[in-house]
This record gives C-alpha cells, sequence and structure tokens, in this order.
C-alpha cells in the first residue's frame, strides 16, 4: 500500500476517534507544484456527527406532509391540538388552536411551535443504535410523550428523555425504532408546557386609539376601606379653557377632587391592557372561585364606558407566591379564566384617594374667573374680570383681552393674573375627611366664580395646629395645607394694593 494512503487511513481514524463517531469529509490537494505533482496532501473539508441532520418526523418521508392534530403528554398535562386553519394555495401554512379551549384566547403562535418544531425535526447525531437500555436516556419515562397524526391518517409517536451533559441538547427516540438520537434542547422545549401556558395572558384587550372608548365612571370598592372610591369624565376637561392642570376625570367619592394626570391613568383606563402574571384557571367553576377568594371578592373594580360596555373586574386579596412576589388572583365577572396578577399591575388593591388626587386646589383657568373675592389680615379684596368692550374671547386669551376692577376701580391686568397664578399654586398636603368645620371666623378666605363652568367655590382656611391648616371648601372639611401657605397668602393680599412683588414661596 502506497505510504500516502496509509497516511489517510490513519487520519481517518484519528479523526473518528476524536469525533465520537462522527466522520470527516476529505480529499487529496495537489501540492504546490501544480496539478501534474505527484505528492498530495490530505485536507480536512468538514466534519459531522453521525446521524446529523436525519429527519425522525414525517409522514412517511413526505416533508411536506400536514399534522391534522397532535397529542402532547408530560408530567404536567394533556394538551390536545388541532387544526384551526389548513394550509392555503397561497403559501400560507396551517394554524392551530386547543381542543378543548376553543371558546379562549388561544396563543396560537406558540401552539403551532408544537407542530412545526416536531414535524421535520432532525437528529444533531445518533447516540445509541439499537438501544436495548432507554433508561439510560430518560427514555423509559419521557418527559414528555407527543403523536402527530397526518392528514393521510398516518400516525407518528415520539419520546423526549433527559438533556445531554452539555444541556443544548435532549435525547430522543421515535416509536418503533430503538435507535435513540440527540436533538436540540430548545427546538422542543414548548413541549414542557401546560395548557394554562398557551392561553393570552391578556385580561381585557386593550382597544386600538380609533376605537379607544371614553371610561364613563370608575368605581372601586374593597374591604379594607369604609367607603367607595368612585371616578366619572368630566366633560369640561375637553374644552379649550378647561385650564389643563388635571386628568380628564374627578374623582367624586369618597370626596370631590381633581386627578393627577400621571397618577391616575392606571387607575382608570388601567383595566385595558391589563396583563397577568399566570393562570390559576381556566373554564374555572364555582368551586374554582371560591377557592380564589373570588366568589366574595376582596375588591371589585367596575368599569363602564361610553360605547355602552361595562367590566367588572374581581380581585382577591393580596398573597405572597411561592417565590416571594405579591400577587392576588383575578377575574372578569362571568369570566371563564382565573389569572394571577402582580400588586404592582393590579393597582386597584391599594390605592387610596390621596395618591391619585392633584395636590392643586384651584384649577379653573385664570380667564375664566369673573369674580375673585380674597379675605385675609383684615384685608377685603373684590375683583371682577371681563372682557373688555367689543372684545370676543380669543383662542388663546392674554391679559390684554381682558379689564380688571378691584373694589370697582380699574386694576392693573397683568398684576392681577400674577396674583391668581400664586393662588393656584396651592397644593394641599392630605385629606381632611369627615373632619368637623370648626365655629368661628376662617383666618382666610379664598371666593371665585367660574364662568366656564358656572360655578361658585369658596375656600376657607382654618388653624389646625402650630403648622397646618384646615381648608374647607362650601362648607366642608377637605384638605389640610402647610400653615406657611396660609401665612403667606394674607401677605400677599396684602401687597394687593402696595404694589410690591408677590411671595411665590413659602
Amino acid at each position: 500500500m502506497k505510504k500516502q494512503a496509509k497516511g489517510i487511513i490513519a487520519l481517518s481514524a484519528l479523526l473518528a476517534a476524536m469525533l465520537g463517531g462522527g466522520y470527516a469529509y476529505m480529499k487529496l490537494a495537489p501540492d504546490d507544484k501544480g496539478e501534474g505533482g505527484n505528492d498530495s496532501a490530505p485536507v480536512l473539508l468538514a466534519t459531522q456527527a453521525e446521524g446529523e441532520g436525519t429527519v425522525l418526523v414525517s409522514d412517511n418521508g413526505d416533508a411536506k406532509a400536514v399534522v391534522k392534530k397532535a397529542v402532547v403528554r408530560n408530567e404536567n398535562d394533556e394538551i390536545k391540538v388541532v387544526m384551526d386553519k389548513a394550509p392555503d394555495e397561497n403559501g400560507s401554512a396551517a394554524t392551530y388552536t386547543l381542543e378543548d379551549y376553543k371558546d379562549l384566547d388561544v396563543n396560537t403562535a406558540v401552539v403551532g411551535t408544537l407542530v412545526n418544531n416536531g414535524n421535520g425535526i432532525e437528529a444533531q447525531s445518533i447516540v445509541a443504535s439499537g438501544c436495548d437500555d432507554f433508561g439510560k436516556f430518560g427514555l423509559d419515562n419521557p418527559s414528555a410523550e407527543v403523536e402527530f397524526t397526518y392528514e393521510s391518517g398516518n400516525v407518528v409517536r415520539f419520546f423526549i428523555g433527559d438533556k445531554t451533559p452539555s444541556d443544548s441538547a435532549v435525547y430522543f427516540r421515535v416509536d418503533g425504532s430503538s435507535d435513540v438520537y440527540t436533538v436540540s434542547s430548545s427546538t422542543v422545549a414548548n413541549y414542557s408546557k401546560t395548557n394554562k401556558d398557551l392561553i393570552e395572558r391578556t385580561v381585557l384587550a386593550k382597544p386600538a386609539d380609533d376605537d379607544y372608548p371614553i371610561v364613563n365612571s370608575l368605581r372601586v370598592e374593597r374591604g379594607d376601606i369604609d367607603y367607595d372610591i368612585y371616578i366619572e369624565y368630566d366633560k369640561e376637561s375637553e374644552e379649550a379653557h378647561s385650564g389643563g392642570t388635571s386628568a380628564s376625570h374627578k374623582m367624586i367619592e369618597p370626596t370631590e377632587s381633581y386627578l393627577s394626570i400621571e397618577k391616575s391613568t392606571d387607575i382608570t383606563n388601567g383595566m385595558f391592557g391589563l396583563t397577568a402574571s399566570g393562570i390559576y384557571s381556566l373554564h374555572c367553576k364555582e368551586a374554582d372561585i371560591a377557592e380564589a377568594g373570588l366568589s366574595d371578592p376582596f375588591c371589585k373594580v367596575t368599569m363602564s364606558c361610553d360605547d355602552g360596555n361595562t367590566y367588572v373586574l374581581l380581585l382577591s386579596e393580596i398573597f405572597t407566591d411561592d417565590s416571594g412576589n405579591k400577587c392576588s388572583y383575578g377575574m372578569l365577572e362571568g369570566g371563564k379564566v382565573i389569572y394571577i396578577l402582580s400588586e404592582d399591575s393590579a393597582k386597584w388593591l391599594t390605592v387610596k384617594p390621596v395618591d391619585i388626587a392633584t395636590r392643586l386646589m384651584i384649577t379653573s383657568y385664570v380667564w375664566n374667573i369673573s369674580k375673585l373675592t380674597v379675605k385675609g389680615g383684615g384685608k377685603n379684596v373684590d375683583f371682577t374680570i371681563s372682557l373688555k368692550t367689543g372684545k370676543e374671547m380669543p383662542e388663546n386669551p392674554t391679559a390684554d383681552d381682558f379689564e380688571v376692577l378691584k373694589n370697582g376701580v380699574g386694576y392693573d391686568t397683568e398684576r392681577y393674573r400674577t396674583f391668581y397664578s400664586f393662588l393656584v399654586s396651592t397644593n394641599a398636603e392630605e385629606f381632611a375627611l369627615g373632619v368637623p368645620v370648626p365655629e368661628g371666623d376662617p383666618t382666610a378666605v379664598i371666593k371665585y366664580t367660574d364662568t366656564f363652568t358656572g360655578k361658585e367655590t369658596t375656600y376657607e382656611f382654618y388653624d389646625d395646629s402650630v403648622m397646618r391648616s384646615l381648608i374647607v371648601v362650601n362648607g366642608e372639611s377637605k384638605y389640610y395645607c402647610t400653615k406657611s401657605y396660609v401665612n403667606t397668602l394674607i401677605e400677599n393680599i396684602k401687597r394687593i394694593d402696595s404694589g410690591e412683588e408677590y411671595i411665590k414661596t413659602w
């Protein structure tokens, strides 16, 4: 035998040993002397594990065969997959759904992988031919068993065993064969899922922007508070001269208050697009609802929209899951799915009125005010504000469009605007619900008429403690504020006539 041939055989044997059953493609390459040279050197072109690329699952070798239905059995569940839409002549592939849950919102994309990832799956390598001990590979008690029924009626069953030491592959066998292969772990990962994993976790879908309804009202009833939080849509917020300092909704109960745009949106509109962290029960029965604490829910959220739809979200008390996360069971009233919601996503479980109310007490637009009276420090000032004679309300009014009278005498319009800007900076520190109205005269008073809303509002400030004052709105205790603000208010009332700059900090 020629020396060159012996070298090839020796190298091939070495490569076979190194590849553990794989094989190498080789060729003889001419040396640098040109094509006519007598000496050639072996060159490695590619390596491939034995069995790599072998198609393991098909309808008798037909790679285009369509799976009609599939059954996946694993240690946690049995999943029945059926064809939802057949492939069409335009090349669109078949789509699949869950046989037992067609009435629910199925994640068809993930369900489709239970068919598409298995049909035509290719081996990474063969590890045992004619194996007589499947237990070594976890195939005596497989982690998943999958059965495909093709449109032809042929049935193929395959089994998924343990992970290989590399963790990137698992052992795999087709029923009727004693050969054991490895396949990609990621390709077969979804066969460990349950039916719950294949249902969409969106509790209530978020409408498209051009189809988004107005939330007319929202009511939160909760077991740990003795009042409801009731919010209504404020139609006045739609108008151009509404001021724009608060949200489009207004709190009506337990007290009337404007809402912070940033803080209240998750409460008023958060039911749309609400997404669960998991699912507790599918096709829930009365026993499931009771077990989840939803037959007498801890929290009930009722949202009524201008499209005629009303949604009721039921929430259980907060609990801590195995991972230490604070959660709640939740479902739509009359629904078929009980979800697991995080405390952070279901904000109605913990919200308090002070969390969503704006701290701004006066939110009327400056040029909506027709009358303003302020009292304090022994002074009483009445302002009357009106458009200049012959003027119509412009789209973007300024001080130049108005005239202001102070106690019946003309007053600088811009200076009035500056004083009003101080008033609207009044911040409430906290609610004072149910607090008795003090006897005696208030320390200071603000009273104004908003021609846009047609409402007259009176704010009376009473000393409550060394550091804070009680604010009574239209005869009802509503808020507390810092006493330093009231002292600054009184000082600024004194400065209305003096011409001194108004104090803007306190």
